[in-house]
């Protein structure tokens, strides 16, 4: 396979970020329930912002060090429940799960991307795109099991 330019693997991830962006904006027309309405909101800007880290790192206008590694722990709560079937009805709790899911896909995709890659500039960008999607679907989870599994006064 022939190796990517680091403007084609620019292109395609922001390419990535507006097929995300476009996910929860139709997801959000298809739930009822105000707040899962306003959690698709966030994260459609979520993916926005993203998209506009992209096309700065690919004007220039940020280095290398634009994406920050944080540590990620990986719960794999998508992983063991699966995600739910989105309809009108899906549950607030649910919505995190269907997004834990599209980020583990992400994190899947630039990883894999930066497998294909030598050594160099292009293979760090890539690896700290997968991770910052782990850390996405890492607080996608999070906020699945608070929903799921809310604190009760007693503790």
């Amino acid at each position: 396979m022939q190796q990517m330019s680091i403007e084609e693997v620019l292109n395609q991830a922001i390419h990535r970020e507006e097929i995300a962006h476009s996910f929860y904006t139709n997801l959000m027309n298809i739930v009822e329930d105000k707040v899962s309405k306003d959690t698709l909101v966030y994260m459609a800007n979520e993916e926005l912002r993203h998209k506009e880290i992209l096309e700065k790192y690919k004007k220039g206008e940020l280095g290398e060090k634009a994406l920050a590694l944080n540590e990620v722990i990986d719960g794999k709560v998508v992983e063991t429940l699966g995600p739910p079937e989105i309809t009108e009805r899906l549950e607030h709790k649910d919505i995190f799960l269907v997004a834990a899911k599209r980020e583990k896909a992400s994190h899947e995709f630039y990883t894999k991307l930066a497998e294909l890659q030598p050594e160099g500039e292009l293979k760090k960008l890539l690896l700290k795109l997968a991770q910052e999607e782990l850390g996405h679907k890492e607080k996608a989870e999070y906020l699945y099991c608070n929903a799921a599994f809310p604190q009760t006064d007693g503790g």
